[in-house]
């Protein structure tokens, strides 16, 4: 179920809880801030994908093209926000963390929807979530895609099979180039290294799985790693603590009005 209204002048709230779903191709006018009170979300533009998990928000400038999916049921909150000639908000779409603040001031601003004798408190609220958004860290859950229609095929290749491990030598050779030109290639495509990339995407892909409820040890397989424990230690590399506590760090669903 999704419905969205209008909170005050400039912000509208967008409130879906629901099944596993998939958006049709879209923008907004406004900027976007798009919180996973519940579950993990993806969503997914022309330069990359962006994974958000519980107590994570995504970024999205005004007028970005995209495509927002669910794993499994999930609940968010999407503030629709007019940023108007507001320099000091993001001009690039990034996933940031939701600080205990930053998350009832969302959740607050959910529960003054429909009540116009609040407009005041609202757009107080507005405020301070602005101030709390605008010095906001990004976090590393994007995974860049490359323009380059070679590379973006066989990226997309390895995209659907991140079980199995494929050497930069034999990436180079499919893709009828030596070694050295790939890694040049990926690097000024993606921003990061072949092995970086892959290691990304399965980071992210692990992610949606743990959000469905699997268990480590098939989510380390399913991405590529040969124990939980290896899988453990990547994960806690990348995100600086283990799959268990990343998602139990989550703060319970509960919503204030």
């Amino acid at each position: 179920m999704q419905h969205g209204a209008d909170v005050a002048e400039g912000i509208a709230v967008i409130a879906h809880d629901d099944r596993r779903f998939t958006s049709s191709r879209h923008s907004h006018k406004q900027a976007q801030l798009l919180y996973a009170v519940d579950g993990v979300i993806s969503l997914t533009t022309d330069s990359g994908t962006w994974v958000v998990p519980p107590s994570r928000a995504v970024w999205l400038p005004p007028n970005l093209e995209h495509v927002t999916a669910s794993h499994a049921s999930v609940r968010f909150r999407s503030l629709l926000i007019n940023v108007g000639s507001n320099d000091a908000l993001p001009t690039a779409c990034m996933v940031v963390e939701v600080t205990p603040l930053l998350r009832e001031l969302i959740l607050r601003l959910a529960g003054l929807v429909d009540k116009p004798d609040r407009t005041e408190m609202a757009e107080a609220v507005i405020r301070l979530l602005l101030l709390e958004l605008t010095f906001l860290p990004a976090q590393p859950l994007n995974l860049p895609l490359p323009k380059h229609p070679a590379l973006s095929a066989f990226c997309e290749t390895m995209l659907g099979d991140l079980a199995h491990t494929i050497s930069i030598e034999e990436a180079a050779s499919a893709l009828y180039m030596s070694r050295a030109t790939l890694m040049r290639l990926f690097q000024r495509e993606t921003g990061l290294s072949f092995g970086r990339w892959r290691q990304q995407a399965r980071m992210l892909k692990a992610l949606a799985l743990l959000a469905e409820g699997r268990n480590i040890l098939d989510v380390a397989l399913d991405c590529g790693y040969d124990s939980p424990s290896a899988f453990s230690a990547m994960f806690r590399r990348s995100l600086g603590r283990s799959p268990r506590d990343y998602f139990q760090s989550a703060p319970p669903p509960d919503e204030t009005s």
